[in-house]
């Protein structure tokens, strides 16, 4: 007897125990996250030590004035009647003042700028956190009256209306329409109210449990605000289709006569154990995302496994228990037609799905042909694929940091509040202010920076330059600025003046932080792909059928990537969708993407597999252990995946570009991979491969025998309810 069956069997024989562990935590889960999940941050940091944190740390001890006014906000003041020089614009400075130190929440406020109109003035602030933007963008949003267009913008402001962003998306498109879109699916595919609401309540209690480790977590280590956007998606998405694997099986054991808890006892040997083993591989998946040293993917990686791993907790332990107390009202509440089949031993058996994958046997070689092609033909753009971030410029125009951006870009096009700061050290100081004197004027020249301005500090040779760059600091545009003055202007300038160079701000940060994400990527794939082969080598006993559904995944995963291009990137149906057009895709979006889309699409191969080899185990055929193994599945993992796409269509529905591509993404290839991939190119490879698919070399027969799916239960006729 496996683990997973004797989990079910003692907790459905004990379930109201059971039920009152689990109800403790998720009480415990919900005084944590109250009382301690805060400080969750919108920025991402680079672990070590990359050029612009060396240029920051020098900048903090050699200018500590300078330093401190780092991450500053701007607010841009303007007025069609009056001018900066009349009374009626000082009055209005004077009031926005009193206003914004009444906040409490703003220090240092000062006027850097004028137009040259004088009808517009740029003052620089400092605001203490990004919590602390919401009373400042209410002063400013009241200020814009009687003649005046006030906005701001700048560090604080965007984390903040970012943050802000995120937990509206996360309300209206994962909660208010995810959820019940997944529900709908669940009912649909149950035929049954009650088989549909077991597995979003298993969901929801996961997400809650998940979020109080996240709280503890969140004590000692800092995260990114976005992980409880990943988490609940995830956690929909996991708890869902978990929990539908295993009632699936059980009302399957039901039908075939078994009683109550040896059919609960069969679904902990079968269904548990391959949720036991997606889920691990799921876990597998997200742990090369550590391998990159940036806060946001690690924290991204980290509520999706807290996520998985609480999921299949619940799916080995609660929801036994459910069941027990439950039995056969699990399908109350029948639907109308969808549920006329209830309780019949043959309804596991998809007919539509059994036509589909005998037709695609009968001509294996053509439907392989033809569906690799059109999975290829959607791979196709992916070679125009680009990485970078979308900043402030893409936010909606609500909010009143973009709003502010606007004005800014309109009145001051190169004052942008986060500058690019050159810190050089060493070498002649007369020298060394030479070369700073001759890089301030081409930078001036060249028009993509604004006028800088040169500090020197003494007894140490150490000069800055602050210039400001055009545009969003993170956009495209800028980040090219920047790359361009850490590969070619300053080697050309400082060559030999044996100063240290260091090039520092936030546009250098996102330079750092898309190298961090981009450059460990071979590594992640090797581990991930590596890991994945290996384990379901292990539980397949074939190197065949692990080759075959890695292979499998890359090509779901490589249309995604051609999808992500061509609508985001190209613009083709972006309207369509509601999407913005863009330049980049979000530099963690693709790795992340790969990542979670191995994890979820090894749910259906594992799931699908493991029906496949139980028969022909049984049978000894290929072709039967194929048709037979998709039509009992098809209906169920169709069903997860359209739960899992309808739960991701919510953050396609948002307004965060970097959640619309990964959305999206996820969706769509999961789509594709429970469709063209679970019902033609598996089947069709299985059936040309033939007994070859079940390969393993002699010298691994060592490895041991991991069966998935197991059964040790007697037979209906000695287990059957009287």
């Amino acid at each position: 007897m496996g683990l997973t069956e004797r989990l079910a069997r003692a907790c459905a024989a004990r379930p109201r125990r059971t039920l009152a562990f689990w109800g403790v935590a998720v009480l415990v889960a919900i005084v944590l996250i109250v009382t301690s999940l805060h400080g969750l941050s919108s920025q991402g940091n680079v672990e070590g030590n990359p050029e612009s944190t060396q240029a920051k740390d020098t900048i903090a001890r050699t200018f500590p004035g300078v330093a401190a006014s780092e991450k500053q906000d701007v607010i841009v003041v303007t007025s069609s009647r009056y001018t900066a020089d009349s009374p009626q614009f000082r009055a209005f400075g004077k009031r926005l003042q009193a206003a914004l130190a009444a906040t409490g929440e703003v220090r240092n406020a000062r006027p850097v700028a004028f137009s040259p109109d004088r009808r517009s003035a740029l003052v620089s602030i400092q605001i203490r956190s990004d919590s602390g933007a919401g009373p400042v963008e209410q002063v400013v949003e009241k200020a814009n009256r009687d003649g005046f267009a006030v906005g701001i913008t700048g560090f604080h402001s965007t984390g903040y209306d970012f943050g802000k962003q995120s937990q509206t998306d996360l309300e209206k498109g994962e909660l208010a329409f995810g959820l019940p879109a997944a529900l709908i699916v669940l009912v649909l595919v149950f035929g049954a109210v009650v088989a549909g609401l077991v597995p979003v309540l298993m969901a929801i209690l996961s997400i809650i449990v998940a979020l109080g480790l996240v709280a503890v977590i969140s004590l000692g280590f800092s995260l990114s605000v976005f992980i409880v956007n990943m988490l609940t998606g995830m956690g929909l998405a996991l708890g869902i289709d978990y929990s539908l694997f295993v009632v699936s099986r059980y009302r399957e054991e039901r039908n075939l006569g078994f009683a109550k808890d040896e059919a609960i006892a069969r679904s902990g040997a079968t269904a548990s154990r391959a949720v036991l083993f997606s889920g691990s591989t799921f876990v597998v998946a997200l742990l090369g995302m550590f391998i990159v040293p940036t806060s946001i993917m690690r924290s991204l990686a980290l509520g999706a496994i807290l996520v998985g791993i609480v999921s299949v907790a619940a799916a080995l332990t609660l929801l036994p228990a459910l069941l027990s107390l439950t039995g056969d009202r699990v399908n109350s509440w029948p639907v109308p037609i969808l549920g006329r089949n209830l309780g019949r031993a043959d309804s596991a058996e998809g007919r539509f799905w059994r036509r589909i994958v005998d037709a695609v046997l009968r001509r294996p070689a053509l439907s392989l042909a033809v569906s690799v092609g059109a999975m290829l033909a959607l791979a196709s753009p992916i070679f125009g694929l680009h990485i970078g971030a979308n900043g402030v410029s893409t936010l909606p125009s609500s909010l009143p940091s973009k709003q502010g951006y606007v004005l800014l870009q309109r009145a001051f096009p190169v004052q942008n509040p986060e500058p690019v700061r050159i810190v050089a050290v060493g070498g002649d100081p007369k020298v060394l202010l030479d070369n700073l004197q001759r890089l301030q004027r081409r930078l001036a020249a060249e028009g993509r920076f604004g006028a800088g301005r040169i500090q020197s500090a003494a007894p140490r040779v150490v000069g800055l330059l602050t210039a400001p760059v055009r545009g969003d600091p993170v956009g495209g545009a800028a980040v090219a600025a920047v790359r361009d003055l850490r590969a070619n202007v300053i080697p050309s300038i400082f060559d030999d003046s044996g100063a240290k160079v260091y090039v520092g701000g936030v546009t250098a940060e996102n330079v750092d932080y898309f190298d961090a994400v981009t450059n460990p990527t071979p590594y992640v794939l090797l581990f991930v792909l590596g890991l994945s082969f290996i384990l379901l080598t292990v539980a397949f006993r074939s190197i065949v059928v692990a080759l075959v559904s890695v292979l499998l995944n890359l090509l779901s995963v490589g249309a995604a990537y051609g999808l992500l291009t061509l609508i985001f990137l190209d613009g083709h149906g972006a309207g369509l969708f509601g999407f913005q057009h863009t330049n980049v895709i979000d530099a963690w979006v693709p790795l992340f993407l790969f990542s979670v889309l191995f994890g979820l699409s090894m749910d259906y191969q594992v799931f699908l597999m493991s029906r496949i080899k139980e028969r022909y185990d049984a049978s000894g055929s290929t072709h039967d252990a194929v048709v037979g193994g998709v039509a009992s599945t098809a209906r169920i993992i169709t069903g997860a995946a359209l739960i899992i796409v309808v739960v991701f269509a919510g953050f396609a529905a948002g307004k965060l570009v970097m959640f619309q591509q990964m959305g999206f993404g996820v969706a769509i290839a999961l789509l594709l991979d429970a469709t063209i991939i679970r019902s033609v190119v598996l089947p069709a490879t299985l059936a040309l491969l033939d007994r070859r698919s079940w390969y393993l070399p002699r010298w691994l027969e060592w490895l041991p025998h991991v069966e998935v799916e197991r059964v040790s239960s007697p037979s209906p006729e000695g287990a059957a309810a009287s």
